[in-house]
């Protein structure tokens, strides 16, 4: 039996010193999640921070600290290795269809939670029998049931269920965990670690500075190949190492002032529609390119590259009229050449694919071609476009722990269903993550993207939007800066196409392309992740040591010893990046 652990940093303590002279003691965040290989676990990890606030969290002390809800027993079980682990059964007070129709409960535990404060949870859990979606759930002092997580649970074996939730007031709250299937619940291993909002944000930032930024030796020579002292360097990046864009739509094409504006700012587009099936062909046999090609030639001029949205949708509300009456083999014909169709075409000018849009929440294509669709659709694109990154894009992943259908233990089932269909094994496979929030669970959001970081995927944001509210700046702040911080994230896109009549959920700029409150923001993260120092003199051995975020730059050196000449290098800043030499040719 293997599980797939990731321990991303040591859990550690350091010590802040507060302005009245108080210590109080931080613990690092700890990033570790598990999925299960070909087995899940027989016994469960550790808690996570020893389990923080929770009492009594490995059971080894009976059900001290627990309790249990009526018409429900509790009691403590072994395992063979001698490990305990709570059980919860239901009581014959209830019976056919009340019993079926009431939710199956785990023990419960009183916590104190404080006012403006992230908690970060796990827990490890098992049914007993078949296989259950299990909610996490912390009572917030308002008597809200705060999802903060959950997991499809298996019967026999372990599952890690990572979340968390943010308290805005202190008070007595409540955590426990249920499901709506006629379940025995078992617990095990349960933390919930607090962070105020400062501790959480500085765990972010070193995040960021690790994984954005690297600092580089540069060493100037002369001519004569001698270190090069009180050179001047000018340093210049001409373009960020991390992919951050937007959602680009057809007007670009008749509008400079919007095309300088996209132009100005972003790295990487999808387009909103101009890609999709019902755009290039919402007539039988009548396909037009002519807008997607023209699209994409504009943003290969600016070197602006291109995800590729997408090659089917599972939506069945989003087939074509002339689809859906088509019977097996007319769709199946259909099929075929839209597929060859766009990725032939696009193959080598597009970066990704979103192969089968949303298949989580979705399953025409399903419905129609039986459960290994969307493998087949997956090896067909990929023998097509050997260069792409082909995507698994889904919704509420991030936003929503209490949508069942995409949570992160069935995204990754479904990922492995994909990969592990024969042939598939040499696909370059990523995972998507749609990210349309309205309110926010940051510390959720955190949890799900480490627990996705253990399929070992290419990781982006890829559809960012904030529902339009007072706090709509302060929340796309904080998922973009979340995505940004995250070590396993790769990149990110917001769906804040313009279009004169109104955007999606989230506008940039006004119809003249200047900036709204929230196209500041955007402009305000994108100059601080480039912030870097723009000019340093070399010391006597001809060095300078550079903190840079990670990109493409240009170095300039000028010294009396060239007169008025200078010299222009090429330097390219990544993650093993560590050293960079200047030859001053003659």
């Amino acid at each position: 039996m293997r599980v797939f652990v990731e321990k991303l940093v040591v859990l550690s303590t350091i010590w802040i010193s507060l302005f009245q002279g108080w210590m109080v003691q931080s613990v690092e965040y700890d990033h570790t999640a598990s999925i299960e290989a070909s087995d899940c676990l027989r016994d469960p990890m550790k808690p996570l921070y020893n389990g923080g606030i929770i009492q009594n969290g490995e059971f080894n002390s009976g059900l001290m600290g627990w309790s249990t809800r009526r018409d429900f027993k509790a009691g403590v079980s072994s395992s063979p290795s001698g490990n305990k682990f709570a059980v919860v059964q239901r009581v014959a007070s209830l019976s056919g269809a009340d019993a079926a129709a009431a939710p199956s409960h785990s023990v419960y535990q009183k916590i104190r939670l404080q006012t403006d404060t992230h908690y970060s949870l796990s827990a490890w859990l098992q049914v007993s029998a078949g296989t259950a979606h299990v909610k996490a759930f912390v009572m917030s002092p308002s008597g809200e049931r705060v999802v903060a997580g959950s997991v499809s649970a298996q019967s026999g074996c372990w599952n890690m269920l990572k979340g968390g939730m943010t308290s805005y007031s202190s008070g007595h709250g409540e955590i426990f965990f249920e499901s709506d299937a006629p379940v025995d619940i078992w617990v095990d291993s349960v933390s919930l670690q607090p962070f105020t909002f400062d501790e959480w944000d500085a765990h972010r930032l070193r995040s960021a500075d690790k994984a954005r930024r690297s600092t580089v030796r540069v060493v100037a020579r002369g001519t004569d190949g001698a270190p090069m002292a009180n050179a001047t360097v000018i340093i210049e990046l001409l373009r960020a190492g991390f992919p951050f864009g937007n959602t680009l739509t057809k007007e670009i094409l008749d509008i400079p002032a919007y095309e300088k504006w996209f132009t100005s700012r972003f790295t990487v587009a999808t387009f909103e529609n101009e890609m999709k099936w019902y755009s290039t062909e919402w007539t039988q046999n009548n396909e037009d390119y002519r807008v997607a090609d023209a699209m994409l030639k504009l943003a290969q001029k600016y070197n602006i590259k291109v995800r590729g949205h997408n090659v089917f949708w599972n939506d069945q509300n989003s087939q074509m009229k002339w689809v859906r009456p088509l019977n097996l083999n007319q769709l199946k014909a259909a099929m075929q050449k839209r597929l060859k169709s766009v990725v032939t075409r696009y193959a080598g000018k597009v970066i990704h694919w979103d192969v089968v849009n949303e298949n989580l929440h979705f399953n025409y294509f399903e419905s129609k071609l039986g459960p290994n669709a969307s493998p087949q659709i997956y090896q067909q694109v990929g023998q097509i476009d050997h260069n792409a990154i082909l995507f698994m894009n889904e919704f509420n992943t991030l936003e929503q722990p209490g949508d069942p259908n995409p949570v992160p233990s069935k995204y990754i089932a479904k990922m492995k269903l994909i990969r592990g269909y024969p042939g598939n094994g040499g696909l370059k496979l990523g995972v998507g993550l749609e990210s349309h929030f309205s309110t926010p669970n940051i510390p959720y959001m955190r949890s799900a993207l480490d627990t996705l970081a253990q399929l070992k995927l290419p990781m982006w944001l890829t559809e960012v939007d904030v529902v339009k509210g007072p706090n709509q700046v302060k929340y796309l702040e904080q998922v973009l800066r979340e995505g940004y911080g995250h070590s396993s994230v790769n990149g990110m896109i917001m769906w804040a196409a313009w279009h004169a009549k109104g955007c999606y959920v989230m506008c940039l700029t006004d119809n003249n392309f200047k900036n709204l409150p929230v196209g500041n923001l955007v402009d305000k993260l994108i100059a601080e992740w480039k912030t870097h120092k723009t000019t340093a003199t070399t010391d006597a051995d001809g060095a300078i040591m550079l903190d840079l975020p990670h990109g493409e730059y240009n170095l300039t050196v000028s010294h009396p010893s060239l007169g008025t000449k200078i010299s222009i290098h090429a330097m390219t800043v990544g993650a093993s990046s560590l050293e960079h030499q200047i030859n001053i040719k003659g």
